[in-house]
């Protein structure tokens, strides 16, 4: 690990990451599988299928189900209905707000990339008020590539003033879709181990881990590009 000469711009993930979503998810898939007459899912259910954005939501809940291949249409058209303003469940992790206060204050640019479409996004962001802190914010459905795919991650550093092709920067996340996105650019990757992640820590790749976010702005001053 190298010590940063100059800020350097960081990316977050959110779901997960800065923001724990599954309660309000978790109550919007219920709802629509009532609707639909089928069995409702546990939190801890929905939690493990999060990360890899709605479409592949719904793949796993329709596989977990052992429901029709052709009801993914409808059942996320009806999801997106109430998932656009499903806030009321959903609150940041402890210490966000700080940490990311403290990371602009010492002049890094800060962006989103998540596999959450950018309509709920940025509903979330606003409602805890966190949106002017972030100079970019890259959904899933800005582009047609979601994570792992770099595509994503690459144009959320472009934004941020970086050279996409080797951005001198740094990823900040909690699942397997965040380490292996990161490793595709790549950059290194600081992840958060209390997020919604499946995999054991030591089988991902990862720079640096904490599971407290008082410890992250000294995690990036010691751990950033030069």
């Amino acid at each position: 690990m190298t010590v940063c000469m100059a800020p350097c711009p960081i990316v977050f993930d959110l779901d997960g990451t800065l923001i724990d979503s599954a309660p309000d998810i978790h109550a919007c898939v219920n709802a629509v599988l009532r609707q639909h007459d089928h069995p409702a899912l546990t939190l801890q259910q929905v939690r493990s299928f999060i990360g890899g954005g709605v479409d592949i939501l719904w793949q796993k809940i329709i596989h977990a189900l052992g429901l029709p291949a052709d009801s993914q249409r409808d059942l996320v058209a009806s999801f997106m209905a109430r998932y656009h303003a499903a806030t009321a469940l959903t609150r940041l992790f402890p210490g966000v707000t700080d940490a990311l206060g403290v990371l602009a204050d010492r002049g890094h640019p800060l962006g989103i990339c998540t596999n959450k479409p950018l309509v709920p996004t940025r509903a979330i962001l606003d409602h805890f008020g966190i949106a002017s802190v972030f100079s970019c914010i890259v959904g899933g459905d800005s582009l047609p590539e979601k994570k792992p795919d770099p595509a994503p991650l690459r144009l959320a550093f472009e934004q941020l003033g970086a050279d996409p092709r080797s951005p001198q920067g740094l990823y900040v996340g909690d699942s397997e879709f965040d380490a292996s996105c990161a490793a595709a650019v790549p950059v290194p990757f600081l992840i958060y181990s209390r997020g919604y992640r499946q995999t054991p820590l030591e089988k991902l790749t990862w720079q640096a881990q904490f599971d407290d976010f008082t410890a992250l702005p000294d995690l990036v001053e010691a751990g950033a590009p030069a």
